[in-house]
């Protein structure tokens, strides 16, 4: 058996480890990523969610996030506005190709694949390394990024697993006690996500049942919503279909137990739960028509993943093992301040703002077959439901008494409860890169990551010169502006000064064609004139007529380009364009860049501008 010795030991290629092994390495640390699959980055790629909820907002798309953002943007034909679940829907192939070059361009970083830890190396209380089939590797500073929190099991670290009730923490939304869905639901359900395509014309080969196979499980699961809004739910470029479906759908939740009770017990579980997404996916192949099939070229086929590349890799497992850490995130540390839109910020044992990473979606549990009512984390912004913001503290990483050690997935330190906004994939990138970044911090500084002062973390992440990240989450100052290290650095020094309402106090919005350079587009935009009516608080409808929808029609693609004058929901994810709408009483008429998004029915604006009166030339193209 190969030994290696390594400064940084990353075990697992998902989400966060990924983006751990990333930053350590471009920070200077010699560095070994170890992944089971071939494909990095977990829940964005080989998991197959490649159509990531959360950090939507322009001033969100920091670091390792913001740079993936824009690398898919310039790599994807078509852009990424696609679905209703998400602003951001792309090819899980084109996510996987971008974090394996980064990955490549690094010579500190080696990455070892096909291989999963069979032993934690540890002398007395510190981590020293891990022993996988075909190797041994020791290392200064190791890091659990798998999917389940395996090395906290393997190594003897202390962790939880399950639900934490209302006398532990008084946590608003956690149950007095045990219950019929909390027996059934330890953890929250995964979901192997399938990708099904649309054949049109053509007739789409026959998906097979699987073994007990019972279609009467997926009755209903598009009740409410049409199979049309249930199919764009999570619709990817070239008219394909993300399979990622809560309603009766493909989640699967049994014995769940299972997933940390053995290796043959996990094999088990993830067995039945291909099969219960092989039978959702033939349940609406049956229901729908054969239009519909599995999308073929999709994922590297493999017997693991029933032979098709139509299925993912392997589980969205949404909840892990979670560390008994330094601190625990609990439900308030994510709920906005009495009257505010924002959470407070962290602070660690000696009273110092501790943010390392930000999030901001609502609060999301996943238990088949209840209703799971969570305490209020949602706000309108930007004319749409958004989150709250909140932000991580460092001492969710590090665990209590175990030294040389760190973890950067969802088993992180935090509740039951607040796993549901922290479990999210750009939130876990985030953490991934703080992680990595105080990994290379402590090699760099011969200490261990108990020792590190969180100050200088997050120096390193600000200024960080290839993905700087933020650490103070702020709605009205994106990553570009000129004064956004000035304003994160200011809060981190003056706490007291976080502002409620998330918003620096005084900055006057920069709007129209000047807003931001034509670079910082995440879509495929296209210019139009309509008619702006503001319906209600943070709800607006744009009016577009002939002549702005023939245009569009020559510069997006053909599905679902509306044909004839439409009112369209204007949603923006800009602070600025934000700003803008708020101050409209009436209605208004606007030259506009941005795209229509046809599954969601709205016109996702990046410049607006308002106009004093309509234009004679309204109806040629602008």
């Amino acid at each position: 058996m190969d030994s290696l010795t390594t400064d940084v030991l990353v075990v697992g290629g998902g989400t966060g480890g990924t983006a751990a092994a990333i930053q350590a390495a471009r920070r200077g640390a010699s560095v070994v990523l170890v992944s089971e699959f071939s494909w990095l980055g977990g829940m964005l790629t080989s998991a197959g969610v490649s159509a990531p909820d959360g950090n939507e907002l322009r001033s969100l798309q920091t670091g390792l996030w913001g740079a993936f953002l824009r690398s898919l943007s310039a790599r994807q034909p078509g852009g990424l506005d696609h679905a209703w679940v998400s602003f951001f829907t792309y090819d899980p192939g084109v996510g996987a190709a971008i974090f394996a070059e980064w990955v490549q361009a690094l010579p500190n970083l080696r990455w070892i694949t096909g291989q999963t830890p069979l032993a934690v190396l540890r002398e007395g209380d510190r981590i020293t390394g891990v022993r996988f089939q075909e190797f041994t590797i020791h290392a200064q500073i190791t890091l659990d990024g798998t999917e389940l929190g395996d090395l906290l099991a393997l190594g003897d670290v202390p962790y939880r697993w399950g639900w934490e009730f209302q006398p532990a923490w008084n946590e608003p939304s956690a149950p007095v006690q045990p219950t019929p869905m909390t027996e059934q639901y330890p953890v929250q359900a995964p979901t192997w996500v399938v990708v099904l395509q649309d054949f049109g014309d053509a007739e789409a080969p026959e998906i097979p049942p699987p073994p007990d196979y019972d279609p009467t499980c997926f009755e209903g699961a598009w009740d409410g919503y049409g199979p049309e809004k249930f199919l764009n739910y999570g619709r990817l470029p070239g008219d394909r279909f993300m399979i990622n479906w809560p309603h009766h759908g493909n989640d699967y939740g049994h014995n769940l137990n299972r997933l940390v009770q053995s290796a043959e017990t996990r094999r088990e579980f993830t067995q039945a739960a291909r099969h219960h997404a092989q039978g959702f996916a033939r349940f609406i192949q049956t229901e729908l028509g054969r239009r519909y099939g599995l999308a073929s070229k999709t994922f590297p086929a493999a017997p693991r993943s029933m032979g098709s590349s139509a299925f993912a890799l392997h589980p969205y497992y949404r909840e892990s093992r979670r560390l008994r850490g330094r601190s625990l995130v609990k439900e308030p540390e994510i709920l906005p301040l009495p009257g505010g839109q924002v959470a407070a910020l962290p602070v660690n044992a000696r009273g110092e703002p501790a943010a390392i990473a930000l999030g901001n979606y609502p609060n999301d549990h996943h238990y088949p077959g209840y209703e799971f009512p969570l305490h209020p984390k949602s706000l309108r912004w930007g004319g749409r439901w958004t989150g709250t913001l909140f932000s991580l503290p460092y001492d969710c990483l590090v665990p209590d008494t175990v030294e040389g050690f760190l973890v950067c997935e969802k088993n992180i330190s935090v509740s039951h409860i607040a796993n549901g906004a922290t479990r999210l994939q750009p939130v876990v990138l985030g953490l991934g890169q703080a992680a990595g970044m105080a990994a290379a911090l402590c090699i760099e500084r011969g200490c261990s990551p108990h020792n590190l002062p969180v100050r200088e973390l997050q120096e390193a992440l600000l200024t960080d010169p290839a993905a700087p990240a933020a650490v103070v989450p702020l709605f009205n100052l994106p990553p570009d502006h000129p004064d956004w290290l000035h304003w994160q650095r200011h809060y981190l020094d003056h706490p007291d000064q976080y502002p409620a309402d998330g918003n620096v106090p005084g900055r006057s919005p920069v709007v129209g064609a000047e807003a931001r350079s034509p670079q910082s587009s995440l879509s495929d935009s296209s210019a139009v004139r309509g008619l702006i009516h503001p319906v209600a608080p943070q709800s607006y409808t744009l009016t577009l007529t002939e002549g702005a929808i023939a245009s569009l029609r020559t510069a997006q693609a053909p599905h679902g380009t509306p044909s004839a004058a439409v009112s369209l929901t204007l949603v923006t994810l800009d602070a600025d364009i934000d700003a803008q709408l708020r101050q409209l009483q009436t209605p208004q008429w606007a030259s506009l860049s941005g795209k229509v998004n046809c599954s969601g029915g709205w016109f996702l604006a990046e410049n607006v501008t308002l106009l004093s009166s309509f234009p004679d030339q309204f109806e040629e193209s602008p």
